[in-house]
């Protein structure tokens, strides 16, 4: 598994810390979890899409549906990025956002890892 880039990104004092990987298996989405999970203990949500040959996936971790996971993916989907996966890591900074704020967040954290 290769980290390709990473970024962060600060909405509503909340800390949005992007991943963009290059993956070579699917074993590797569940390492990469697990990994992220150790060292952001503390974070409220980890939040992710991949896409691997034929096989896709994503989670939006709690979040209200459709708001985390599905904005991640559409960016692999409009890049035509494939074997590679986006996960955001969320500090819950103590604002709500919104389904639409939100959603712009975790997009804008995802298009900020990707762009090198």
């Amino acid at each position: 598994m290769n980290l390709i880039n990473s970024s962060q990104i600060e909405i509503k004092k909340s800390k949005f810390i992007s991943y963009y990987y290059q993956i070579d298996n699917i074993d590797e989405v569940k390492m990469i979890l697990e990994d992220l999970r150790k060292e952001h203990k503390k974070a409220k949500h980890i939040v992710y899409a991949y896409k691997f040959d034929n096989t896709a996936g994503k989670s939006d971790d709690k979040e209200p549906s459709g708001t985390a996971g599905l904005p991640l993916f559409n960016i692999l989907e409009k890049n035509n990025l494939n074997n590679k996966m986006l996960v955001v890591v969320r500090y819950f900074g103590g604002i709500k956002l919104g389904a639409g704020p939100l959603s712009r967040a975790y997009g804008n954290a995802g298009s900020a890892a990707i762009k090198k």
